[in-house]
């Protein structure tokens, strides 16, 4: 049985974090940030681009499924929208393959903080707080597996999702 799990959350939240943690934890797994697919300058949302992103996601996630050699599949990226997950799912072929889909979450008040240290650091601009915000009311209504991350270092996180596999 493969495992495909599917870390959402919004900007800030620790999905790299947690998933590079799994990546060295798991047996034979392999990881795809959605945010590799689209590392773009400039950075352009709109129809055209969101089909490529959503494309090439699909399109890397259904080669490592089909390869064998992989036990997890480790799958990050900001998906606040059940339909973004929904349609992600539909164009993979899942046979065979436990789906673990969960949701990092954390109260507004410590995505800030986690926000502002990265904005020092240089890592993220000041207009990501906002969107990361809006972006947080959604998770509840996902069906998704729900992770408070607020008291959990990146080991604790690792460790909280593979006790879900």
């Amino acid at each position: 049985m493969t495992n495909l799990i599917l870390i959402g959350g919004p900007m800030g939240v620790g999905k790299s974090t947690a998933a590079r943690k799994l990546l060295n934890r798991l047996p034979s797994a392999v990881w795809l940030d959605g945010d590799w697919c689209w590392n773009a300058s400039p950075f352009v949302v709109n129809g055209a681009t969101k089909a490529v992103v959503l494309d090439n996601i699909c399109h890397c996630l259904n080669n490592f499924l089909s390869c064998g050699q992989y036990g997890n599949i480790i799958f990050s990226w900001v998906m606040h929208e059940q339909s973004i997950i929904n349609g992600i799912l539909a164009r993979l072929d899942l046979t065979g393959v436990r789906v673990v889909n969960i949701s990092l979450i954390c109260p507004p008040e410590e995505l800030l903080k986690r926000m502002d240290r990265d904005i020092s650091r240089g890592e993220r601009d000041e207009g990501v707080k906002s969107r990361a915000l809006e972006r947080l009311g959604h998770y509840g209504e996902l069906d998704t597996i729900k992770i408070d991350t607020s008291l959990l270092d990146a080991d604790g996180v690792a460790a909280a999702i593979e006790k879900l596999l």
